[in-house]
């Protein structure tokens, strides 16, 4: 593994999910994240950036702490796609400075948002 200017860089997002199967199926069809699984209880994904892992080890806690946000050069289609995958929008996308962004839900009801830069 490289880890040549990771230092004191964000490395791995975890969720603690309800169903895995679930889980990859929303990011997949979302986002065409990849995933490798480890067993019944964990599962890293691959979002061709950044790795992180959905485990049903602990209680989903989905509510408060850090926003995490994905970047769509095409805002309008990866809310298309968010919905489609079963995802709710939380807030529609809205102009902020820098660009514009939607935010929403996923099935455990982790809130994300999307940003694009059009």
């Amino acid at each position: 593994m490289n880890t040549k200017g990771a230092d004191r860089k964000i490395d791995y997002v975890e969720f603690n999910v309800s169903d895995i199967a679930r889980a990859k199926a929303f990011y997949g069809s979302a986002f065409g994240w990849t995933f490798t699984d480890y067993g019944p209880d964990y599962c890293e994904f691959r979002d061709g950036r950044l790795s992180g892992g959905f485990t049903t080890l602990a209680p989903v806690t989905a509510k408060g702490g850090p926003l995490v946000i994905l970047f769509a050069a095409d805002i309008e289609d990866a809310l298309s796609r968010v919905e489609a995958a079963g995802g709710t929008i939380v807030k529609p996308i809205f102009p902020f400075p820098g660009g514009r962004r939607f935010q929403f839900a996923d099935p455990d009801g982790y809130e994300l948002a999307v940003w694009s830069d059009r």
